[in-house]
Formats: C-alpha cells, structure tokens, sequence
C-alpha cells in the first residue's frame, strides 16, 4: 500500500514538473516572437518649433509638410493648420489653416492632386487643392475618430487610436478594408501617424517611444524602432516636449524624419528598413 501510494506521489510530481516544463516552452517561444527591433543612426538634427502639436509629417515633392492640432483650450500660440517645414529654422509655414474652436487637425495625405486633411472628434475631413492650397470640399468618414494619415496611391489609410487601420476610397470615402494591427501579445491599441515605406506601414504607437512595422497583408508587427533615448534627450531640452509623433521618409535620400508633440527638434535617421 504504501509503495502504491509512493509510486502515484512520484508519478503526479513527474507530470507536474513536465506540464511546467510545457508552460515553460510556451513562454521562451512567445518571447521568440516578439518584434524584432529595428536599427537606427541619426544623421542630423533639424529645429523643430515647440508650439506646434503635431499630428503628422510627411515629404511630397521633395518638400517636408508638418500638420498640427489644437482646440480652445490648448494655448493661443498653438494651431489646427499645415504647411511646409523650413528645415533650416524648423518653422512651420502655414498653407492651411482650420477653425480651432471648431475642429482639431489631425494627420494629412496627399493623393492624386488633392490634400486631404483629417480632424480629430468630428468624423470631418477637408480637401484642398495641392497646388493652390484651395479648399475643395469636405468628406466624413466610418472612424470613430481621425489620427493619422497616408496613403498607398490608391487608397487613403488612416488611424483612429485603436487596434485598427481603415483604407477608404478616396472618391466615396467607403471602407475599402480594415487591417487590425497585432503582435505576439495581440491587438496593439494607439495606433496613430501613418508613413507607408516599402510596402510596410509604419506607426507610432501613442503613448509610448515605439515606431511600429506592419505587414499591410497580416497586420501583424514585424519590427519596431525603439526611440526611447531620442525621446529622452527632446524632453531634457525642453521640459514641455510631449510624446513621440511624426513620420516622414524621404525617398530621395532613404532617410526616415521624426519628431514629436511639441519638441525642439526634428531627427534625421538611417534605418535598417
């Protein structure tokens, strides 16, 4: 009897220590699938100006354009407007800009000839001109809010802060396909400015120092940029630096441009796309 009772004691602390040894593979191959980080170099550093809230940065024609927002009970000396960047001053020159006691600006694209601009709460888009900066018409849009912007030269892409990236028609601004953005933990939220590079999207995701790479097929992310130590040294320059956003790549040069909400500069950086 009591042999019996010894061999089934042996015998349950066994399965025990496999059925840990299981869970513990599990874990080591969730791990493995973690984004694998993505290298950077930074080649130069441009002056940004620290009133402007951006919401979006991008390169059309060679040039840099900056988007920000802000609403009425942001300070006075900040703007819902877009224009392009003095990249020697870093300061914005305005070609637009929206009511802020009506609409906060968001992310922009340009596609086919137009702009089309994104405002935050108030599920309203603008369309303008791209070469007169003429306002053209309005749009609204399924999201339930507007982040960021770009585009695949077909469709518009965008962001509303959550787990999901929306492509809309540009002519009725129907869903064209929703990408639900994950990772080895699942759906990654805040999802915010969009920069469509080689075929993968890349995004910051709000709230924290990462660029994301996402596969435009699965959603999954295949890779992040860990900006943490850029991030650092904006704050440590000027105490009213907000969180990491803006994406721009230049394809002339294969450089890749970021900022943030509110930083002193704007970083020039070689990445290992």
């Amino acid at each position: 009897m009591n042999r019996t009772i010894s061999f089934l004691l042996i015998l349950s602390l066994l399965t025990a220590c496999n059925s840990g040894d299981r869970n513990n593979t599990q874990a080591i191959e969730s791990a493995d699938n973690t984004p694998p980080a993505i290298d950077y170099s930074v080649m130069k550093i441009i002056p940004h100006d620290t009133t402007a809230f951006t919401e979006g940065l991008l390169f059309h024609d060679g040039q840099l354009y900056e988007s920000t927002g802000t609403d009425n009970d942001m300070p006075e000396s900040r703007r819902s407007e877009f224009g392009t960047v003095d990249t020697i001053t870093g300061k914005l020159k305005p070609k637009v800009e929206i009511d802020r006691k009506k609409y906060f600006g968001e992310g922009i694209a340009f596609l086919n000839g137009k702009i089309y601009q994104l405002t935050y709460k108030t599920k309203v888009g603008f369309i303008y001109d791209a070469t007169s900066f003429r306002k053209l018409g309005e749009f609204t849009f399924p999201s339930r809010e507007g982040w960021g912007m770009t585009t695949n030269s077909a469709n518009l892409i965008m962001s509303d802060g959550s787990s999901n990236i929306t492509y809309l028609d540009p002519n009725t601004f129907q869903v064209v396909k929703t990408l639900t953005v994950s990772d080895n933990n699942g759906p990654v939220s805040n999802v915010n400015e969009l920069e469509l590079i080689h075929g993968y999207l890349y995004a910051n995701q709000w709230q924290t120092d990462y660029i994301l790479k996402i596969d435009t097929s699965s959603g999954k992310v295949v890779g992040r940029l860990d900006l943490g130590s850029i991030a650092t040294e904006a704050r440590n320059k000027f105490s009213g630096a907000e969180v990491l956003n803006g994406i721009a790549y230049n394809p002339a040069s294969g450089l890749i441009y970021v900022t943030g909400k509110l930083w002193p500069n704007i970083y020039e950086l070689k990445v290992a796309l």
